[in-house]
């Protein structure tokens, strides 16, 4: 029985997705669970997986489209079996049309295989052929079974052009990838319409080094990771915030939306462009629970897999550059969150301890807010009860 492959919905309110790519070939082969499509949302592109067993036919859809969440865009049907034989689809320009289907079984029932051999491709690897302007069917594949792997592209984009391969001038500027061309949408909205203001503090951060390493032993046993500062900064400001609503909430034309519960998105760097994703509910989760939920989601987010409950619901940004020896840096808000929290290295410095000069361990934060939202009074009180929990983590 044939079974349709809907535009989802991967976020509230959300009447349209724009559809980035097919992982698969229309009259190729998909088991339940393999990533089957890309759609882009306010936050990323995320990776839909496909329902169901069955063959890619009547394929409606194109990259670029932008339909409408629930419609129809293609169909995974059976050997021999035949998808109905009209889909309707809407795309940007708001028409409804219905387009035919070619119904003859001979041709799905035949995988299309693009690769070299019949070889498999990863979904990261056809993204990068596209977009260097890669042939693949002249790859060979260095992955399990010889699939086709993303330093196998790269390597042949740095082939010679008489190999079969395309290499841009050397003044030729990089193309955008999608998500790095999102990326770029968002920041400059964020910036030119959001009233954007900055406090800063400056804390000793010896408290906080002292119950990582008390925490290390205890979480590496009964979690299996290592816990890292951003771990604890994710605890500590969730539970700040838990006391200071108006930093855990959103802009919205109607007013200002307070959330229930406070979930940390955090950025993670991904090739050429920055992602969120989500820790829910942080300020209720224990120190282990939260190293396992940010590991696996900066693991998700390096592969290109990062799922739709990855990056939903986000109530509040932490961006890290610690572990790059930054000091201290601006971060733009990610809308309609109402403040985000750029947090530097941890770093040696003189300042004065009971009145004598002392070395200490100091971390440098900046909160971006905006002024919408939070006031310059609610900001500083913010910033004050998150430097004495960092200064006396109750972890």
């Amino acid at each position: 029985m044939a079974v349709s492959v809907v535009m989802p919905a991967l976020e509230m309110a959300q009447e349209s997705g724009k559809l980035v790519s097919w992982l698969k070939e229309e009259g190729e082969r998909v088991r339940k669970g393999e990533m089957l499509l890309e759609v882009e949302t306010d936050k990323a592109v995320v990776e839909v997986e496909a329902a169901a067993d069955g063959i890619l036919a009547g394929v409606t859809a194109k990259p670029g489209d932008v339909v409408q969440v629930g419609r129809t865009i293609a169909w995974l049907v059976q050997p021999g079996e035949s998808p109905p034989a009209t889909v309707q689809t809407e795309v940007a320009t708001g028409r409804r049309t219905d387009t035919s289907v070619s119904s003859a079984p001979a041709a799905l029932a035949s995988p299309v295989i693009s690769p070299a051999r019949g070889a498999r491709i990863s979904p990261k690897a056809r993204r990068l052929a596209q977009e260097k302007g890669v042939d693949i069917t002249r790859l060979n594949g260095s992955g399990p079974g010889g699939e086709i792997l993303a330093d196998d592209v790269l390597a042949a984009g740095r082939s010679d052009v008489g190999a079969g391969f395309s290499r841009p001038a050397a003044f030729a500027p990089e193309p955008f990838t999608t998500i790095s061309r999102l990326m770029a949408e968002r920041t400059t909205e964020s910036w030119t319409t959001v009233p954007h203001f900055f406090v800063t503090r400056e804390v000793d951060a010896g408290a906080l080094n002292a119950a990582r390493e008390q925490l290390l032993p205890s979480v590496e046993r009964s979690h299996g990771v290592k816990v890292t500062h951003t771990d604890l900064l994710v605890a500590v400001v969730a539970r700040a915030l838990a006391k200071h609503p108006r930093l855990n909430a959103s802009w919205d034309a109607q007013g200002i939306v307070l959330h229930k519960d406070v979930n940390i998105a955090l950025a993670m760097a991904v090739e050429n462009a920055v992602v969120t994703a989500v820790i829910p509910q942080a300020e209720r989760a224990a120190i282990g629970d939260i190293t396992v939920r940010r590991r696996e989601l900066a693991a998700r987010a390096q592969a290109g897999r990062l799922q739709p409950s990855d990056i939903a619901g986000a109530t509040f940004t932490i961006s890290n550059l610690g572990m790059f020896e930054v000091d201290a840096f601006t971060a733009i808000i990610v809308p309609p969150q109402a403040a985000i929290l750029a947090v530097g290295a941890i770093t040696d410095r003189v300042v004065p301890v009971n009145g004598q000069p002392a070395v200490r361990p100091m971390l440098s934060m900046t909160l971006s807010c905006d002024h919408r939202v939070v006031d310059g009074v609610r900001a500083a009180e913010f910033m004050r009860d998150l430097a004495n929990a960092i200064k006396s983590p109750q972890l």
